[in-house]
């Protein structure tokens, strides 16, 4: 369940940011070499930590899989709100609808990570094998 919330967030990070070509500030922006509206340089730097940024919650799919349970739960809750934080700041100063419907959705989704990451032995006993179980999954 982790991994499909994982890749439900990292959807809508994608088409969110795909919508914004549409927009006349941002193809002008990345034209002129900057992010718009923050004056940040489109660069190496700027383009690596924005491929780490993605990395994270692509990661988070495999982690979500295979580690253990501790690991898992521990990873999904502080990732979880690391970009809670960072969706809501970067929405603070958006005013088109798009990109704020996009942000409440991966809000939801990092919400019910959280959830999901916080309650999982409560609510099931059952892993992976190649999580570390020796319990048989329920037929």
């Amino acid at each position: 369940m982790l991994s499909g919330l994982w890749t439900s967030v990292l959807f809508v990070f994608a088409y969110v940011d795909l919508f914004g070509f549409w927009r006349a500030d941002i193809v002008q922006g990345a034209l002129a070499g900057q992010v718009s509206g923050t004056g940040v340089a489109i660069n190496q730097t700027f383009l690596a930590l924005a491929t780490a940024y993605i990395l994270v919650p692509s990661l988070m799919i495999v982690v979500s899989l295979l580690a253990r349970a501790r690991v898992n739960r521990t990873a999904n809750i502080v990732i979880g709100v690391l970009y809670f934080v960072t969706i809501v700041v970067t929405a603070l100063s958006e005013r088109w609808i798009y990109y704020l419907l996009g942000s409440a959705v991966e809000l939801v989704l990092l919400l019910m990570i959280m959830r999901t990451a916080w309650t999982w032995r409560h609510c099931s006993r059952r892993t992976l094998p190649l999580a570390g179980s020796s319990a048989k999954p329920a037929t």
